[in-house]
């Protein structure tokens, strides 16, 4: 059985994947502008460091695990809104 197929048999595991896949989405911009503005300096310290690339990819992936799981367990908890 292949990904896809596995995906379209489960319905709730393709929810929860796509809230999960919007949170990391969200995250991510939130990240974006983070650096872009420059908030508490932290576009400076992360490209600032020794290891640039992985500051930021140690920023991506807190704010992706946060993102994500709010993004699902939001969706999850209102499941029981649709009566």
């Amino acid at each position: 059985m292949c990904v896809l197929e596995f995906f379209r048999r489960h319905a709730l595991l393709r929810f929860m994947l796509a809230h999960c896949l919007v949170g990391i989405a969200a995250g991510w911009g939130f990240v974006a502008g983070l650096l872009a503005l420059d908030i508490g300096g932290l576009a400076g310290l992360v490209f600032g460091s020794d290891e640039p690339a992985l500051a930021l990819a140690l920023l991506l992936f807190g704010t992706a695990i946060t993102f994500g799981s709010v993004a699902m367990g939001g969706a999850i908890m209102n499941l029981g809104g649709d009566r």
